[in-house]
């Protein structure tokens, strides 16, 4: 997010919307209206075009019309608030209180942000009788008179999901404005769901410097923290808020977040049940309160939450996929038809949609139709995909960069920097290559502490890059150059002071957070005595597993086979160089070795960790731990073969992957 406002460039299409928005101010409704069908013509369906119609429309006495013109809009887009409040201007005209209610409260639940949705609901609650629904409105429309208009417009905006208009808006103001808390708190609301997370955290720190008793800052500077997988400073924030309003659900809901991130599932539960005895119907709750019973094992009590959530919101497609991802339940016929009837209404959001197709290819996967679970598989890619910003060559940059700073001179002549404690034992490798397998065997030794997929080495790392990376000429690699000795020491110790909360008195942990295999480098120059394992699959079983799973976040190179083709590729690219200029300091562990012979590869990866060997590593499946990954419920069983060849039913499709594996298929060996 750039910290100045900059005149953007209107479209042809914007300059003509503004037109007919000048039309309307000007109280030329009939010219208005006429260029706004022009336009329609030209751009067929544009949600803003078909709004300002409706309004001309409105204004030229044709209700019937603009509320045929609304429900075409509403097919456009659902959720907006305007046209929700442009239709209760039609039902007033028609002197229809109850139906233009109903449309007015669809629109400011939607966005607060709506002085004339307000004003409109007191008049009308005024009108019907309801005092107690009128002195509320009142009161909403006296907080936005507090407000600068420029911050109403903004807040507006971004509550319709228009965050170019909604940045560009606040920022012109804060250049003339200052420090306005209201203004700064929105930047950093925008920057949340910019993943400006860094710029985010900064602004509310500084709003919060301001007004220390703003609490809403303070709830969203909690959110931040939690979103940054700053856990306790995020329970921190909890606490305080909870001390001031005790029964607020939203800070009680934040503090069982946070506790979840701590992996103080216990707590976590026992929050989640207190809250849903205030809201049972909070599907959110029940799916929250069925991630946390399934990390800790209890499988039966997370199938019978996540049936609720499906229950109390039968399109909830994460509650579905939930389900799925056990691995192990198996949907009924009646499941399958629900499923399904969600997954093609048209009122359905590509959110759940893409869950509830991963959900279906898993079950007719396990129904043993492969051709209709690849169609799932497929269709649920697509969609994720088509919501995604990945771009393949960011991290192809990376690697190059990583091969040309990262040699075997550069490391020589900065030997011995860093902490010096071997505490960490880092996992690394894509996702779904077995690298859960290999936490819970070494989780099962007595000397080691399993954690989970810990977030301090990508968070140096973004420290790195600093403020405003440039995606294509990044400073991280090619900073390390210019740190100190004294500053990889510094590193490795905030390293093990961040990860300490994660701790218990094992003098060993794990952090297995797969896509560290691109920073080995960094990690041996901050910590030159931990240990560092590949877990590496064969690469279509690798690959078609991921083109299976949805992740609850990030991992956005799995969902097309170009791009996990190309991301394994660069995989291998960057271990070879890792292999030749740190040779021995990375162990490869192949999956299917494990699989095949299992004490010999323990007692090899014992070997490398300096871990005597312990029987209870064989048996890591009664090992009981929190297990956060898909792979939860596997691992809690003996080894099967059965998931090694899966992707061989599916064969027919993957020539695809195959072709774009290309010498991959022999490489990774």
């Amino acid at each position: 997010m750039n910290a100045t406002a900059t005149a953007p460039t209107l479209s042809p299409l914007e300059l003509h919307l503004e037109r007919i928005r000048q039309l309307h101010v000007d109280g030329q409704h009939a010219q208005a209206l006429q260029a706004a069908e022009a336009l329609l013509i030209e751009a067929p369906g544009h949600y803003e075009t078909l709004y300002l119609a409706a309004r001309s429309q409105r204004y030229l006495g044709q209700i019937e019309a603009a509320l045929k013109t609304l429900a075409r809009m509403e097919q456009q887009r659902p959720p907006y608030s305007r046209m929700h409040e442009e239709r209760g201007h039609c039902y007033v005209v028609l002197r229809d209180a109850p139906r233009a209610i109903d449309a007015l409260l669809l629109a400011v639940n939607i966005n607060p942000a709506l002085p004339s949705s307000w004003n409109l609901l007191e008049g009308l609650y005024r009108m019907t009788g309801d005092a107690a629904n009128a002195a509320t409105a009142a009161s909403h429309v006296a907080t936005l008179k507090l407000l600068a208009p420029d911050v109403v417009r903004a807040t507006s905006h971004f509550s319709d999901g228009e965050l170019d208009p909604a940045e560009q808006i606040i920022r012109a103001y804060l250049l003339k404005a200052g420090n306005d808390v209201e203004a700064m708190r929105l930047l950093a609301r925008i920057g949340v769901t910019r993943d400006a997370l860094d710029d985010a955290e900064t602004l509310l720190e500084a709003v919060l410097k301001i007004a220390p008793d703003y609490r809403a800052a303070r709830y969203d500077y909690a959110c931040v923290l939690l979103e940054r997988h700053l856990y306790m400073r995020a329970c921190e924030g909890a606490e305080k808020l909870l001390a001031i309003d005790p029964d607020h659900l939203d800070y009680r809901a934040l503090y069982a977040r946070a506790s979840v991130g701590l992996g103080e599932h216990d707590r976590a539960i026992t929050l989640y049940k207190e809250l849903l005895q205030v809201v049972p119907g909070a599907a959110d709750l029940h799916l929250s309160l069925a991630h946390s019973l399934k990390t800790q094992g209890r499988q039966a009590e997370s199938v019978v939450a996540y049936r609720t959530a499906a229950t109390v919101r039968p399109d909830f497609g994460d509650a579905f996929w939930s389900l799925a991802n056990l691995k192990t339940y198996r949907f009924s016929d009646e499941e399958i038809a629900r499923m399904r009837a969600a997954e093609a209404a048209p009122t359905s959001q590509t959110v759940d949609r893409y869950h509830l197709c991963f959900a279906l290819g898993k079950a007719f996967e396990d129904r043993g139709d492969y051709a209709g679970s690849w169609r799932y598989y497929s269709q649920g890619n697509a969609l994720k995909r088509s919501e995604s910003r990945y771009r393949a060559e960011i991290i192809e940059i990376n690697t190059r960069k990583q091969i040309e700073v990262c040699t075997r001179e550069f490391f020589a002549s900065r030997a011995g920097a860093g902490a010096q404690r071997p505490d960490p034992i880092f996992i690394v490798g894509l996702p779904r290559a077995g690298s859960t397998l290999i936490e819970q065997i070494l989780a099962s030794h007595s000397r080691v502490e399993g954690t989970h997929e810990l977030g301090e080495i990508p968070r140096i790392v973004l420290d790195l890059q600093g403020r405003q990376p440039d995606l294509d000429n990044p400073r991280y690699p090619g900073a390390l150059a210019e740190l100190t000795p004294e500053d990889f020491r510094r590193l490795g110790e905030k390293y093990l002071g961040d990860t300490q909360i994660y701790r218990g008195n094992q003098p060993y942990f794990i952090d297995k957070m797969p896509n560290n295999f691109r920073h080995i480098g960094l990690i041996h120059l901050i910590l030159p005595n931990a240990k560092i394992i590949d877990v590496r699959r064969e690469p279509i079983a690798c690959c078609f597993s991921n083109l299976k799973q949805l992740f609850a976040t990030g991992q956005e190179f799995s969902y097309s086979v170009d791009d996990i083709a190309r991301y394994y590729r660069t995989y291998l690219d960057v271990m070879q160089h890792w292999n030749e200029v740190l040779p021995g300091r990375v162990l490869r562990v192949h999956h299917e070795d494990v699989v095949d012979d299992l004490e010999s590869n323990v007692r090899r990866i014992l070997d490398f960790c300096g871990l005597p060997f312990e029987s209870s590593c064989l048996e890591f499946y009664k090992t009981a731990r929190s297990v956060r990954t898909a792979s939860s419920e596997q691992v809690r069983q003996p080894i099967f073969r059965d998931g090694v060849d899966q992707w061989r039913n599916y064969g027919p499709w993957l020539g695809p992957l195959k072709d774009a594996l290309g010498d991959a298929l022999v490489r990774y060996r």
